[in-house]
């Protein structure tokens, strides 16, 4: 039986959303939340409901992505404001922008406290961006989250793919989905490289950097549109038809 009655009420919360995506990385400087944002922007313009939710408590990017944070407001828990057509909940929300300094338990007690407060409603997809590695948050969220997805993102370094591949067998040994692996900042002529484990490449592009905080020119990025692939990847191995809610 559970005791906690914040974790009744995360599944409670959750209860309408139908498809929720973690986008994982061992390493941090892969590109993961960049990905996470282009993402969950994607989902939306395509007509989805779509929520997104930064789970990096010490170093969330999101909202620098996107450009904005919109400001939450309270009705039996925290409504999360939409920003560029998102649901978003970050951190940053409740921090004021100052620094959070969490360890141990305390991790676990944040996330379990903010899942069980946010308002996600009635959604088609819920990506939520984690922190770098396999610490506290991944395996606190994945607890909580019953059903939840992931995608890992690397890099071509052998390096980096070798770490990725732990990270995937691990999870697979926890019963969690995989869907795929997203490879970034690939060299122009690695692109046509098979790898069956590789849901999708994203090549190296200069203009992401300019773009952060511009929605519209980071989607009319080359970025935006090799992201663009590995969402239409996503929903063929998801079984999704385009279109379909």
């Amino acid at each position: 039986m559970e005791l906690d009655p914040r974790r009744v009420a995360v599944r409670k919360m959750l209860g309408r959303v139908k498809r929720v995506v973690s986008v994982v990385s061992t390493k941090g400087g892969v590109g993961k939340s960049m990905i996470s944002v282009t993402f969950a922007l994607i989902l939306s313009r395509r007509g989805y409901r779509v929520g997104l939710l930064d789970l990096d408590l010490h170093n969330p990017s999101a909202h620098v992505i996107l450009g904005e944070c919109g400001a939450p407001s309270e009705d039996r828990g925290i409504l999360p404001p939409e920003v560029h057509g998102l649901k978003f909940v970050s951190i940053v929300h409740f921090s004021d922008g100052r620094p959070v300094f969490l360890r141990g338990g305390e991790i676990s007690d944040t996330i379990v406290e903010l899942l069980s407060v946010s308002q996600w409603g009635s959604l088609d997809f819920l990506i939520v961006d984690m922190p770098p590695g396999s610490g506290d948050e991944l395996l606190e969220t994945i607890k909580l989250l019953q059903g939840l997805e992931v995608l890992a993102v690397s890099t071509p370094s052998k390096l980096a793919r070798e770490a990725v591949e732990k990270m995937v067998a691990m999870l697979e040994e926890m019963g969690v989905r995989v869907v795929g692996v997203v490879e970034n900042m690939v060299p122009p002529g690695s692109l046509g490289e098979r790898d069956e484990r590789v849901l999708g490449k994203i090549r190296f592009d200069g203009r992401v950097e300019e773009a952060i905080g511009k929605v519209e020119e980071l989607l009319s990025t080359d970025f935006a549109m090799d992201v663009e692939r590995v969402v239409e990847a996503y929903l063929r191995a998801s079984n999704i038809r385009r279109g379909v809610k």
